[in-house]
């Protein structure tokens, strides 16, 4: 049954994985921003959670200053920044958050230096058992969010206005201003509905593996992975990305001499996804011809 409980681990982070892969998607397909600091966003709403815990803040108001300080920072590099970038290249948007994600991660090593932490959720303590395995609330939790956060923002895009003027603007950007979309309002709505789900990724993955900046902060690279799975477009294909290679990454643990090179599981599935889109769509001009 030792499996079973590294199942159940990756599905845990993998939920966290596929939350932040639907938050990437989201952006991207309102903005056509690939935002590396995703996860540096979402490291500083969780180590400020710890923080108000150590100083004796009540649990929800530690959790609700995460969400709100991701919320602020992505929305703010959304409004003041992103709006001058929004003609150029995709590379050169997504270097300026990669540079964000830097100075970020550069403040958070130096009011918090490396050392041991765990950020502790009342989720803890709630636990059941499936099959014989112990499993946590907080893993509960973490896929539970994951499969509510995809289905109510595809839900929120296929069925609300600010949806359909999300869609809009990846399809045609100027001519959605033309027909009357206010595109900074509604490119700012898809930075903060990222930040939200920064500060809940952030908190999850705090609890679920370390509180430490760096490795909240390369959430990104999963993440990432499970976007490209998805092709950047498709949020149901984010969801299975993020929770298969969450799987996968846990289950390399049991597999000996591939353990140590378990967290180039990301790079491989996004590297696979990409050699079979590729694929895919030659055989489709294959087919046209």
């Amino acid at each position: 049954m030792q499996w079973g409980i590294f199942l159940v681990a990756g599905l845990a982070v993998g939920g966290v994985y596929a939350i932040s892969g639907v938050g990437l998607v989201l952006l991207y397909r309102a903005t056509g921003v690939l935002n590396f600091a995703y996860g540096a966003i979402g490291a500083i709403g969780a180590l400020l959670t710890w923080q108000l815990a150590q100083w004796g803040y009540p649990a929800p108001f530690g959790w609700a200053a995460a969400v709100l300080i991701s919320v602020v920072l992505s929305l703010g590099y959304g409004w003041f920044v992103a709006p001058s970038l929004s003609y150029r290249e995709p590379v050169v948007k997504a270097i300026a958050t990669l540079g964000l994600a830097l100075i970020v991660l550069g403040l958070l090593n130096w009011v918090w230096p490396q050392n041991p932490r765990r950020l502790v959720l009342p989720t803890d303590a709630l636990s059941v058992r499936l099959m014989g395995v112990h499993v946590t609330g907080t893993r509960l939790v973490a896929f539970g969010v994951a499969l509510v956060t995809t289905i109510g923002i595809s839900f929120f895009l296929a069925s609300t206005r600010v949806g359909l003027y999300m869609r809009a603007l990846a399809n045609n950007r100027d001519l959605s201003c033309l027909l009357g979309v206010r595109v900074r309002r509604i490119e700012a709505m898809a930075w903060l509905i990222s930040g939200v789900l920064c500060g809940v990724s952030g908190l999850l993955l705090g609890n679920l593996v370390r509180l430490d900046a760096s490795v909240l902060t390369f959430l990104v690279i999963p993440a990432m992975a499970a976007a490209v799975i998805g092709r950047l477009q498709s949020l149901a294909m984010t969801l299975i990305g993020g929770l298969l290679i969450g799987v996968i990454e846990a289950l390399t643990t049991l597999a000996g001499p591939l353990a140590p090179f378990r967290s180039a599981t990301p790079f491989v599935a996004a590297v696979i996804a990409i050699l079979f889109l590729q694929r895919k769509r030659r055989l489709t001009f294959a087919g046209n011809d």
